[in-house]
């Protein structure tokens, strides 16, 4: 097929009337023959993309494809040719190409194709319609639309910002868009730039603007394309940006407050039309930058203490992770101040003029550090001072200087009021490198002095405080030990002491830390214990303990029972029983393969929920056990009417069976107590051989201690048995 350029009009000429037709289409028409070489390029494809047609006729038509896909134009076109597979052909789509002049355009692109001549080559004919402004009008609207919604939705202000960037970005292809803040004093910092240089970056944040620069942009927004772009330049440094586009924004009262800025990296001289594309977010840029400010109105507020207008809690503990990450790592010593008066104040005159004592000590205690040291307000009647750099000398002479400050009488109502404050101090990172680690010790020694003598201080010492601060890390470890899975369950085997068999297991809770390491029970057990976790842990251990058997059984191990240590804190819950009867179900277990193990304290307990919850589980037919008896003060008409079908004789009992023998006599009744009872008994820290023996001698039923096995690990049980094979205990059903 020939080339196109200008055919003469004939009525007797149909191919060539058809051609005039498509020269003089509003829209532009272009058609490659088969060697993807332009045959056709009407007028208004000469006007969208800026080539005369003598330019481009007969040369490859892939300079005309949008540049993000030219390398693999050909590729789409040969695999068409050859399959008649393509998404483009008979479908209509949006594009963004480049004139000859720089400019980027939107345009509606359908194509088509037909097998022209005896040959039945392949052409393709595209039409093109230029759509900018009412794509970027459209555009624009949705970007301003997607900006308030966000906004609403709580997005973060950085991430709205960082949209709009990125959309802008996209309307002008090769530009990275940049929206600045400007404060009431000129000064500019960067809201949204990913894409910005870092030196182009570091001068925008540095600049600020003078009083002239502002007003000429609040009367002429457009001016800020010149300004931004003369104040960024430098020409010491190599850089792709070219030129930008810029818009001053001002909120409704005609104030500046930011510049939305769109850098180019085209070399070639662009016309303005992005400057249309800049002013056209501004709209949306003064929604972001107006909510951002109100956005740090709000944080301001949540920042200080609205009653001394002193930081809080929060924001204390955020300046203070701020001074512990810098590289210097400067010490610094945390003074925990805490009113004495306070409470008494309040009960006797009221919380008003308790509120005006906290209020006049905040004011004395602020205006002394003017500015020096961190000043808080922690809650209730106490006050945090940070002092940086310190040492012990430097934190006793100031804690010297507060204490005689708040001295001096204060006005509450007609009266004179005389406060005293006790103080607690700790250092960074002496006392700890975590920061509410570090506000702990100060609290624990101002409690320290407190109690020891109002109105004097303390330092936070390992000597008087290394139990407080222990549990303090290890309760609040404790707290994702089961979530992370850092603890795990131990099974000491208990042996039947007539027949030397497997009688059981009883399931011991092991926690190992990550940093603080292997963490024995007798240290964790009681503050679990104290701070409620020991629900949660025992019902794990349950859970873990029911789910072993099974695991144990399906590898042909059978371990008759498993026994499991529940605290006060279960007994008082009345679910205690479901849980249990719901546990068993689940695992397929009979109820007396499972024995729940319950301290002294906890059995003599003659509360009506504890007594219902050991009959309902008993009930159940699952064992109950009473843990160290002999420790407490267990009545034996009250032993008589507990459900049990086990007690356990404590360690201490038989550590020294040969020299004492009111150890002797002490086991002795308790095997005795057990039998006439009907109940077993169990003699728990056997080690030695003549233990073993005394205790067969005496009648104890089960036998349990490291003479037999160490607690174990879940996957060496079944190792054990098979190293003591006549320990295999008979499984019944």
């Amino acid at each position: 097929m020939p080339e196109f350029s200008s055919p003469p009009v004939s009525p007797h000429n149909t191919d060539l009337f058809y051609a005039t037709m498509l020269e003089q289409a509003a829209d532009g028409v272009i058609i490659i023959d088969d060697k993807n070489k332009i045959v056709f390029f009407n007028a208004a494809a000469e006007h969208l993309w800026g080539y005369p047609a003598t330019k481009v006729l007969g040369t490859s038509v892939d300079q005309l494809v949008p540049q993000e896909h030219r390398k693999r134009h050909s590729h789409y076109i040969t695999r068409h040719r050859q399959t008649g597979i393509n998404r483009l052909v008979n479908t209509s789509r949006e594009i963004t190409f480049m004139r000859s002049n720089g400019d980027y355009v939107a345009a509606e692109l359908s194509i088509s194709t037909a097998l022209i001549g005896k040959e039945k080559k392949r052409y393709y004919m595209a039409f093109v319609k230029g759509v900018t402004e009412e794509v970027h009008r459209r555009t624009l609207m949705e970007i301003q639309s997607q900006v308030l919604a966000s906004l609403t939705d709580h997005t973060t202000t950085q991430d709205v910002a960082d949209m709009l960037c990125a959309k802008a970005e996209q309307l002008v292809p090769n530009s990275i868009a940049t929206l600045l803040q400007v404060s009431i004093h000129g000064d500019l910092s960067i809201l949204s730039g990913k894409c910005l240089p870092v030196g182009k970056a570091s001068k925008l944040n540095a600049l600020t603007l003078t009083p002239s620069e502002i007003e000429d942009l609040r009367n002429t927004p457009h001016h800020a394309s010149a300004l931004i772009w003369s104040l960024t330049q430098d020409h010491e440094q190599n850089t792709d940006l070219h030129t930008c586009w810029a818009s001053a924004v001002c909120n409704a009262s005609g104030d500046l407050i930011g510049i939305f800025v769109l850098f180019s990296r085209n070399k070639e001289k662009i016309t303005d039309w992005p400057q249309k594309i800049v002013s056209g977010c501004v709209p949306s840029c003064a929604s972001i930058i107006e909510h951002e400010k109100t956005r740090n109105k709000i944080n301001q507020f949540h920042k200080v203490d609205s009653l001394t207008g002193l930081f809080n809690r929060t924001t204390l503990t955020s300046r203070l992770k701020q001074m512990a990450t810098q590289e210097e790592h400067i010490p610094f010593a945390v003074l925990v101040l805490d009113i004495d008066l306070l409470q008494d104040v309040n009960n006797v005159m009221g919380y008003h003029c308790g509120d005006t004592l906290l209020q006049t000590t905040a004011h004395r205690i602020a205006s002394y550090c003017r500015g020096q040291y961190i000043v808080a307000r922690l809650g209730g009647d106490d006050f945090v001072v940070v002092l940086p750099d310190a040492d012990r000398k430097k934190a006793c002479k100031l804690a010297h200087e507060l204490s005689c400050l708040t001295r001096k009488p204060i006005e509450v109502q007609g009266r004179d009021l005389v406060a005293s404050l006790s103080i607690g101090i700790s250092f960074y990172p002496t006392n700890g490198t975590e920061i509410e680690e570090v506000l702990g010790a100060a609290e624990i020694a101002m409690r320290q002095a407190k109690k020891q003598a109002r109105g004097s201080f303390r330092f936070f010492g390992k000597s008087g405080n290394s139990n407080v601060r222990e549990r303090l890390i290890i309760g609040s470890a404790l707290r994702d030990a089961l979530q992370k899975m850092q603890l795990f369950l131990v099974y000491q085997p208990q042996i039947c002491a007539l027949t030397g068999t497997l009688y059981g297991v009883e399931a011991l809770s092991r926690w190992q830390h990550p940093t603080l390491g292997f963490i024995p029970p007798s240290s964790f057990i009681p503050i679990a214990e104290e701070t409620g976790q020991i629900e949660a842990i025992g019902l794990w251990s349950l859970e873990k303990s029911c789910q072993q058997l099974i695991e144990w059984e399906q590898n042909n191990v059978y371990v008759p029972v498993v026994s499991v240590n529940m605290s006060a804190v279960h007994f008082c819950s009345i679910e205690l029983p479901e849980r249990i009867s719901a546990t068993l179900k689940k695992y397929n277990l009979k109820p007396h393969r499972l024995t729940i193990e319950v301290t002294e304290s906890v059995a003599m307990r003659q509360d009506p929920e504890t007594a219902a919850n050991l009959t309902a589980i008993r009930n159940i037919g699952v064992g109950l056990s009473m843990d160290d008896f002999g420790t407490g003060f267990s009545s034996l008409s009250r032993l008589a009417q507990l459900p049990l079908t086990e007690i356990k004789i404590d360690r201490s009992f038989i550590e020294d069976f040969e020299n004492n023998v009111s150890s002797l006599v002490v086991a002795e009744a308790a095997i005795n107590i057990g039998k006439r009872l009907g109940i077993k008994v169990v003699t728990e820290g056997v080690e030695r051989e003549d233990q073993v023996k005394k205790l067969q001698e005496l009648g104890c039923d089960i036998l349990q201690g490291y003479f037999y096995s160490k607690p174990l690990p879940p996957q060496d049980i079944p190792v054990w048995l098979n190293t003591f094979p006549a320990r295999r205990a008979c499984h019944h059903a």
